[in-house]
């Protein structure tokens, strides 16, 4: 399993912008992206800013082409995330998964 990890931040008068963004257009996309498992959107307060993590997991980094084109490092940041956001990471971070434990 691979794990694509990317982060944005938001003003906090714009804090639910971004997750109204992911659950609206960015979940419906993913689901129906053969190989996508999952994903969580995370946030946390960061000064006077809210910092979104979000964590995606993959079958192979086939399937993250799939979904992110050639360039897999190169985050996808579509226009109403762009919107949604103040700043955002221009790419994203995959890890190998070696060990999971579920409960």
């Amino acid at each position: 399993m691979i794990v694509r990890e990317w982060r944005g931040r938001a003003k906090l008068d714009r804090a639910e912008a971004y997750p109204k963004h992911f659950r609206d257009s960015v979940a419906p996309e993913l689901k129906n992206i053969p190989g996508f498992i999952g994903a969580e959107l995370c946030r946390r307060l960061e000064g006077d800013r809210i910092e979104f993590l979000v964590v995606s997991r993959w079958r192979s980094m086939e399937a993250i082409r799939a979904f992110a084109g050639p360039d897999a490092g190169k985050a996808v940041v579509e226009p109403g995330a762009r919107a949604a956001l103040e700043e955002y990471d221009d790419f994203v971070r995959h890890y190998e998964t070696i060990e999971a434990l579920n409960v």
